[in-house]
């Protein structure tokens, strides 16, 4: 099997078991030693082992939509919107793979925000979306 299409087909099983909360499926995906940064925290988390409890622990509600999934080889980058007891957040999560296994995660989270009043004549509404006003 190629090897993109079984990296794509293993981060479409994290993000539906991330979904579904099957911790252990969804760290499937990742190296015994890898490690889990979060740039606006400052947080890095390493080992699976690890990454599953504080992922597992986490006190909301949540769910994940994705909405793209680029990449090749070793480098892929998903798009997200996770959803924490209702309040969406934007997610980017850049995953390096070797041998088959997330070995480092980068992951970025935004809140949504409207869009102000003087780009409205500039701006479409992204595919099944609505403009979000300030």
């Amino acid at each position: 099997m190629d090897p993109d299409i079984r990296t794509r087909a293993a981060l479409d099983e994290h993000w539906r078991a991330s979904e579904r909360g099957d911790t252990e499926a969804e760290h499937a995906i990742y190296a015994a030693d890898a490690i889990l940064d979060y740039p606006q925290s400052g947080e890095r988390f390493r080992g699976r082992t690890t990454i599953s409890a504080q992922r597992g622990g986490h006190p909301a509600s949540r769910h994940f939509t994705v909405h793209r999934i680029v990449g090749s080889g070793d480098l892929w980058v998903s798009e997200c919107v996770i959803t924490y007891d209702g309040v969406p957040t934007y997610s980017v999560s850049i995953m390096e793979f070797a041998h088959g296994h997330v070995v480092h995660e980068t992951q970025y989270f935004a809140d949504a925000f409207g869009a102000p009043e003087w780009r409205t004549a500039l701006a479409e509404p992204m595919p099944g979306r609505k403009i979000a006003r300030a």
